[in-house]
């Protein structure tokens, strides 16, 4: 049995690679690696007026998350960096790293009627708060006369 770090076994990149090829699945994610499908996960609620978003950003600061209204849809991003250094620290050299640097980003289609003015936000640690307006939905007759 392999010692298990974080829940992963320190060896599984060597064991697990699958002959060298990349994986679908988010394995080599540059982010996240294989914890990409944990990243920005939402939960959605539905008020009387309103639908409210907790989307989860850990260890992003507010001055690096973005949200963007267009052509009905609210995309949230989220950008992160790290210290660059050589690895040949006089503190010491990595033999294993699991935090990077990159970015993601989340689409919902929140509808075109919805305003930007109208979206509020609030991050708090590492939540993201996002209320979105409901808007009244034209009811459209559908309906195909038979003859």
């Amino acid at each position: 049995m392999l010692p298990a770090i974080f829940n992963e076994n320190l060896f599984d990149d060597f064991f697990d690679d699958r002959f060298m090829m990349p994986s679908v699945f988010g394995k080599n994610d540059p982010l996240y690696g294989k914890n990409a499908k944990n990243v920005m996960k939402t939960d959605v609620r539905e008020t009387e007026n309103t639908y409210e978003l907790d989307i989860d950003l850990p260890g992003f600061k507010k001055e690096n998350v973005s949200l963007k209204l267009d052509d009905g849809y609210l995309t949230i991003g989220a950008a992160k960096s790290l210290e660059k250094d050589s690895g040949n620290d006089k503190d010491g050299k990595y033999i294993r790293r699991e935090r990077y640097e990159g970015q993601c980003s989340r689409s919902f289609f929140v509808g075109k009627g919805v305003q930007a003015k109208d979206i509020s936000a609030k991050f708090e640690d590492g939540i993201l708060k996002v209320s979105v307006p409901k808007t009244a939905q034209p009811e459209a007759n559908n309906y195909i006369a038979i003859e």
